[in-house]
């Protein structure tokens, strides 16, 4: 299954480490996220839970830049 959510983030180097740490999250099979779009792009691995995969990837994503935010 995957899934895009609106993400509020502040440049395209930020951007591409989210996009890292959220690939890095269990449950996740693939994550895109695109600066210009200020869209993520995520799949998730069957069988996993998708509200708290996402709040693991938005725990992670807060890492790299803590005032992002993601609606999901």
């Amino acid at each position: 299954m995957t899934r895009t959510y609106k993400i509020e983030v502040d440049c395209a180097n930020c951007a591409n480490f989210m996009e890292i740490a959220a690939a890095k999250v269990e449950g996740i099979e693939s994550a895109a996220v695109n600066f210009m779009t200020q869209k993520m792009t995520i799949g998730f691995k069957e069988g996993y839970d998708e509200k708290s995969v996402m709040k693991k990837v938005f725990k992670a994503c807060r890492k790299v830049e803590p005032d992002c935010e993601i609606d999901f």
